[in-house]
Formats: C-alpha cells, structure tokens, sequence
C-alpha cells in the first residue's frame, strides 16, 4: 500500500512540537548542543522526498512508513554518530527523542529491515554494484618510489583521449542509479543553498581532490576455476569478488595500501562552509586526473545549470589536456604544476621558464614581472638589471635598449606554464589557496561524519551514506534564527 504523507512540513512541525511537549516539557532538560541538532531537523523540509518516492510502493500490502520520515531518522544517525543501522533502530526503540524528530510515535519505530527496503528504494537499480560480482583480476598500482608521492596512473587511456570520450558523450542522468539519490539533494539541498546565496550556481569556483576510503582490511575474492586442483597456483582467471566495484589503491598521505574507494569530491570554493557540490565513487586504484574528469563531466550533464568558470586542482592534475580544455570552455585553471612532467621549457632560445611560471634570462636571473594582457593572452616580463636612466647593468646585457630586454610570453605557446593571472601574482596565490577547501569538505565526511565506520559491503550503502553526509554538511551551513521558535511553541500554554 501506498505510504500515507502526513500532508506538508508544517504536519511534522506540529507532530515534533506536541510529542516534545508530552515527553520533554522542560526544554533545559535537555544539552544545548542536542538542541542545535533538533532546531536543525525542525526546520527541515523532505517533503519532496514523499512525492518522489511515492511512485517507489505498492498499492497494496500494509501501511509503510512515511519516506521523509524514514530519511529524517537516518540523517539523524549520521549526525548523532551512530553508524549501525542495527545499533540506530535499537536506540529508536528506547529513545523518544530520536523517534518524536525522525517523525514516529515513541514505541512505533521502524525496524532493521524496515531501513534497507527504505534504502533499495532510493537505489534506482536491481544491483547492489556498479560491476558483476564475477569479473577478472584488475591490474595493482605500483607503490611510487618517493614517499609522499601518489602512484602512477594504471589507466589504459591517457587524459587527452579521455576528454575527447567525455566530451563526445552524455551521461543520462536517469541511467545511473543514484538518480533518485542525487534528485533528493538537488531539489532539498544544493538548490535550497543556492537560492540563500552560499553557491553561485552561474560561476562557481570549483576545487577538485580525491581521497581514499577504506572498506576492508583486504580484498575478498575467491576462486571459480579450477587451475588449483591442475597444480596451477597463479592464474588470470576471473573471481568472484564480494566488494566488486572496490580494488586496492595507494593511500599517498599515509604511505600504505588500502582496499576501498576513492572519493572524488568538487567543492565550490568560495562558499564559506566549503559545500560539495558534486561527487564518484571511483575504484582505489583510479588516478586523481582520470577521476576529475569523469566526475567533472558528469557534473555539466547532471547538474546543466551549474557553471564553473574557475578550476582549482593540486599537481597530480597537471596534465596539457586539461589546460588546453580549459582554455577552449572559458575555465580559468589554477593547477599546480607538477616538476616530473617538465618545468623548465625553453623559450626563444635564450630563456627558460621557470616553475611559478616566471622567465629566466641566459644568466640564471629572474625576470620582472611588468604586466598582462589579457585581450592578447599574453604576459610581459622585463630585465631585472635594467634601468631607464643608468642602462643594464648586466655584465653581458642581451640588449642595447636602456628600457632592458622584453619578453612576452603567449598562452597560446603554452597554456600549462603560462597562465593569466600569472602563477606569481597575489592573485593567483589567494585564488589557488582556496583548493583547500576540497580537503576541508573531504575531512568533515570522513572524520566529523566518519563516513568510513559504516563497513558497508554495497556501492548502494556507500552511496547512500555519502549523499546523506552531504545533505548534513549543507544542513549545518543553513542559518538558524537567533531566537529558537520551536523552544517558545513548547513552553507555549497548549
């Protein structure tokens, strides 16, 4: 049967203030920090949750429970820190305050498996996982050489013909089945906070970065086939894997292995509370440039009216492709560059360009920075000895002129070294430490959320987890009003 909806948020409004009228009557009876949570979850709407998934039930069968009420209760485990579905429906039972905010009677809570039907609802497939469970052996990250550094790339596409294949298609947003998990977001939270002012949608900042995300100690496979019992101890025949969209990656940060996920997150870096906007789940063993950009290109087709004009990306991004691209979409990219791939490229024969994109004379000497062009693309550098009045004082001088040598550099030459603003401007380096932010967000889910305590076994749970995190972390950035109004309705004469 059909899930009967309450009718409208003000339902649960007065729901929530009548129970916490009969079961809580002094409101300092309970921690201010508390309050700060049910002040929060009063004022949240998930009415849209009701009428997206209404189609999701049957006709027929019992009365299930409300799903605004159910999403209430399980954003409400994530923000008490309780991360087992188990050890949450237990604390429903013997807890009227979890019960009265998620929106049920005290003694009338959901059960265990009452949760996961909740769940396999908001997951818009029959499969648990991206990928079969029977699948060949992936091919392992080599560990790097130097500490601190992050592993090769195992891709078998390079970034250019990545973004050629990107580009040249669409992702249908419909196909995926985390459509219905990222409408829930959009429609009650990313767009909510754009209307507020925190995002702007029309040109947003966004800083990209990956992270790992453990889900076992170790990978669990087994085998299928019989070379073992031929005397074959090592084949490349397919096993059943029980976490098949998981493999093994090198966490850089830590300097170890891990079996799990890596997260690729884009933040808008000029929000003040460093709000995800977009987010992959991407195997471990995926290098941070290839999954930017699946994660990237999958943001401009899921979310069309979002338009980023400025990237911001650490060095493992530094790649020609993704200046180039840039270049050709208007992005203002702001990369740090990456001194494996090249840094000093000669330029005009007797000078080189350096690593913060500055020229170098033929003497080893920086170059003065003295301007842009921007409607040229251009930059202008000048001798550092020269003066207009006393000449060069150089004791081999590359030019006559008292005004010095000039060099301009054209983007055009080389997008990756040559950037507008110029890597040694303020500008650029007040823009480019706003990249943080991407960490920022990635620590809060993972450390104040502990996204990684849920030991799922499912891409649907993790998904599940990870879009209700964010819906948290845009829920703590929303203002509350100075005066609480659900304290004064309480101590209210009924």
């Amino acid at each position: 049967m059909l899930p009967v909806n309450c009718g409208s948020h003000s339902d649960y409004h007065n729901f929530v203030v009548e129970n916490l009228r009969k079961y809580y009557p002094d409101p300092d009876a309970i921690a201010r920090s508390t309050w700060d949570i049910i002040e929060r979850f009063w004022s949240l709407d998930l009415s849209y949750t009701d009428e997206l998934m209404r189609d999701k039930y049957s006709k027929f069968g019992p009365v299930p429970r409300t799903p605004s009420c159910m999403q209430h209760s399980y954003l409400l485990s994530i923000d008490f820190k309780v991360t087992s579905i188990t050890d949450w429906a237990a604390q429903l039972k013997i807890n009227p305050l979890y019960a009265i905010l998620s929106g049920f009677e005290a003694g009338n809570t959901p059960g265990v498996g009452t949760f996961y039907d909740f769940f396999n609802r908001l997951w818009d497939s029959d499969n648990d996982n991206f990928s079969p469970y029977i699948r060949p052996v992936k091919a392992k990250v080599k560990k790097p050489k130097s500490k601190g550094t992050k592993a090769a790339s195992v891709e078998k596409v390079t970034v250019d013909q990545l973004i050629s294949q990107l580009g040249d298609t669409s992702s249908i947003l419909e196909q995926q089945p985390y459509h219905s998990l990222l409408q829930i977001y959009k429609k009650q939270f990313l767009d909510v906070s754009v209307s507020k002012g925190l995002i702007n949608a029309n040109s947003l900042s966004v800083a990209g970065d990956g992270t790992p995300v453990v889900t076992s100690h170790r990978m669990r496979s087994n085998r299928i086939c019989d070379c073992a019992e031929k005397g074959i101890s090592e084949c490349n025949c397919d096993r059943y894997f029980s976490q098949p969209d998981c493999d093994i990656g090198w966490d850089s940060s830590r300097d170890c292995w891990y079996h799990g996920y890596d997260l690729y997150m884009l933040v808008a870096s000029d929000s003040e509370s460093d709000l995800p906007v977009f987010t992959l789940l991407n195997p471990a063993s995926k290098h941070d440039s290839h999954g930017f950009l699946e994660t990237f290109f999958r943001m401009k087709s899921f979310l069309p009216d979002f338009n980023a004009t400025k990237l911001l990306l650490d060095s493992a991004h530094d790649a020609m492709s993704i200046y180039e691209y840039c270049k050709r979409e208007n992005i203002v990219p702001f990369i740090d560059l990456n001194e494996k791939r090249g840094i000093k490229v000669k330029y005009k024969n007797d000078f080189t360009i350096g690593k913060d994109g500055v020229h170098v004379c033929k003497e080893g000497r920086r170059m003065n920075h003295d301007g842009s062009e921007p409607s040229k693309h251009r930059l202008k550098f000048r001798c550092p000895l020269a003066s207009r009045k006393y000449g060069c004082s150089c004791e081999h001088p590359c030019s006559d002129s008292k005004y010095g040598r000039t060099v301009h550099l054209a983007m055009k030459d080389n997008p990756r070294l040559i950037n507008i603003p110029p890597r040694d401007s303020k500008e650029w380096k007040m823009e480019f430490n706003a990249r943080t932010s991407a960490e920022r967000s990635n620590k809060r889910e993972k450390l104040d959320f502990k996204l990684e305590d849920g030991r799922h076994r499912s891409t649907k749970m993790w998904y599940c987890r990870l879009y209700h995190i964010m819906m948290l972390q845009y829920l703590d950035a929303w203002d509350l009003p100075y005066e609480s109004a659900l304290r004064k309705l309480i101590l209210k004469t009924a």
